[in-house]
């Protein structure tokens, strides 16, 4: 007879909450509840981002669900503000998508950068997550990265997602076939449980 399932007021664990959620009961799972607190236009990121930056990190990383990675946290992330795993073959092996996230004005040093750690960390995949709109040039650029093949068809191996296209409901273009396991599944609530907000500006 509960009328909640938890609490928390850090969108590191909203964006937890909210992933294990969609992995467990699909994306019709999101017509079900309301977050109260989290930015839903983009000066309200922007705000956000002013205020608590790592906060902003987190939401950003969430909304792709992403985590953020210990290393961030400490201030010495060598480029990587975040990761995602997933699987796409027979293979059994773990691949990965980094993610570095900016807010404010986007610089094209960030295009580069980014790509040279693809190269370093091994990873399939590499997103800039932007509060700012990238150049046309820095698009092109990404661009050249070129493209990962797998079985789902091919993925640009350098993405771009803006702030405005995450909350227009755009996502990482990686294999949608694949089990993302970044988060462990959470276990299947019991039927006829109540859903009520989750409330990040709760007292």
């Amino acid at each position: 007879g509960r009328r909640w399932i938890g609490i928390d007021i850090t969108h590191l664990a909203i964006g937890l909450i909210k992933s294990r959620l969609l992995d467990t009961f699909g994306p019709t799972i999101t017509t079900a509840y309301t977050v109260i607190g989290e930015p839903t236009t983009v000066a309200d990121a922007a705000q956000l981002a002013q205020e608590e930056p790592f906060q902003f990190q987190a939401w950003a990383l969430g909304l792709v669900g992403a985590r953020t990675t210990e290393s961030s946290r400490r201030g010495a992330d060598k480029g990587v503000d975040g990761r995602l795993y997933f699987h796409d073959d027979q293979s059994g092996k773990t691949k990965q998508i980094v993610f570095s996230v900016k807010a404010g004005k986007l610089h094209a040093p960030y295009v580069r950068e980014l790509r040279g750690v693809i190269d370093r960390e091994g990873a399939e995949i590499g997103v800039l997550l932007a509060s700012d709109e990238p150049t046309q040039l820095m698009r092109t650029e990404a661009a050249g990265a070129g493209f990962y093949d797998s079985p789902w068809g091919k993925h640009p191996r350098l993405q771009i997602l803006t702030v405005a296209e995450l909350l227009d409901g755009r996502t990482v273009d990686y294999p949608r076939g694949a089990a993302n396991t970044t988060l462990r599944q959470a276990r299947r609530a019991k039927a006829g449980a109540e859903t009520l907000p989750l409330d990040l500006d709760g007292p």
